[in-house]
């Protein structure tokens, strides 16, 4: 019998269109206001060029900057207004049947724990599917669409720091947490890592690390071997874990990898610099290089041959991913159906 639930699909189906938020607020990026704008148009004019970018902002006055710096290839709107740019984490998550069926979830964004700003972001996911004109619900969890991976097959994974925290979901087990996620995105089973807590914004959201290929096969990116520091540990535990894993329909997950740049351009001590922080989108894939040559084009190899047929696209987004997040936490597909 056909399985026609409602489930999260993988990002690497076919895409309606890119979601993305303008930066507008001088309160929350202060100085680094204007390179954050020049990346966060960068990545729109890139992505536009596979698939229809619609930018959010707050008011018109942004969505004028946005207009001016993203060019006409990007529809910019003012009737969803945003806080701040993570659109991965406050855009509705978008649920198919496969069959031509679709809604969305919202997340019940707080802030990543209420450590920022969100009177407007709180309601970005209900907004975001009135404009889609989809069907909508709020999540019985807290959380953000970084903070889960799915393979669209019944397998969803999440770090602990994030997910089962009191900052998100106090009162909630771990048991009470995965039920919850697996109820929201139509998934069977659910692997947790460990991760970190209180040492970023997201509490160590797994985008950042460990990326669903597709079903059965995951990508992890591995520090360089002199690196020892909390986030190097994170990466080899989550890759060990990983390793060992099953996944919903009990196939042992085959682990690839990435290795992270030696040096980087940016000296920011918030750099993401991270490969796999990239956004799918239709016939490419959208990625991060930091002006490490060698790093550079052997985490390109590694994702050519990971998603063979797609153009992988390297940006220079340092003024971004030094701000703590990356391409794909900029971004959110709306599949095609």
């Amino acid at each position: 019998m056909t399985d026609r639930r409602l489930r999260v699909p993988a990002d690497d189906v076919p895409h309606a269109r890119t979601w993305m938020s303008w930066p507008a607020s001088r309160s929350i990026w202060g100085r680094h206001l204007a390179g954050v704008q020049r990346d966060i148009a960068l990545i729109a004019r890139t992505v536009a060029q596979f698939e229809p970018v619609v930018m959010c902002a707050i008011d018109e006055d942004a969505a004028y900057d946005a207009r001016a710096q993203c060019g006409p290839g990007v529809t910019v709107t003012s009737e969803i207004p945003t806080d701040d740019l993570w659109m991965r984490d406050t855009c509705a998550v978008f649920r198919t049947d496969g069959a031509g069926r679709m809604d969305t979830v919202g997340l019940s964004f707080n802030g990543w724990g209420k450590k920022q700003t969100h009177r407007n972001d709180a309601y970005v996911a209900k907004y975001v599917a009135e404009y889609a004109e989809l069907p909508f619900q709020w999540a019985d969890f807290v959380g953000e669409g970084g903070a889960v991976e799915t393979d669209g097959d019944g397998t969803v994974m999440a770090t602990e720091s994030s997910l089962v925290n009191k900052n998100r979901n106090r009162g909630m087990s771990r048991a009470e947490v995965e039920a919850a996620v697996l109820d929201a995105y139509g998934a069977d089973a659910m692997i947790w890592v460990p991760g970190i807590k209180g040492r970023d914004i997201t509490d160590d959201h797994i985008d950042v690390t460990s990326r669903f290929v597709r079903p059965g096969v995951v990508m992890v990116q591995l520090p360089p071997p002199s690196r020892t520091d909390a986030w190097a540990r994170d990466a080899r535990e989550q890759h060990a874990i990983l390793s060992q894993a099953t996944d919903a329909k009990g196939r042992r997950l085959q682990v690839l990898t990435v290795h992270g740049p030696e040096d980087t351009r940016s000296r920011s001590r918030d750099l993401v610099d991270s490969y796999l922080n990239f956004h799918l989108v239709n016939g490419g894939l959208v990625t991060a290089q930091f002006g490490d040559p060698r790093a550079d084009a052997a985490a390109r190899a590694a994702l050519e041959f990971a998603f063979p047929g797609r153009t992988v696209v390297q940006l220079d987004v340092d003024r971004l991913m030094g701000g703590g997040g990356g391409i794909h936490c900029s971004t959110m597909q709306q599949p095609a159906g």
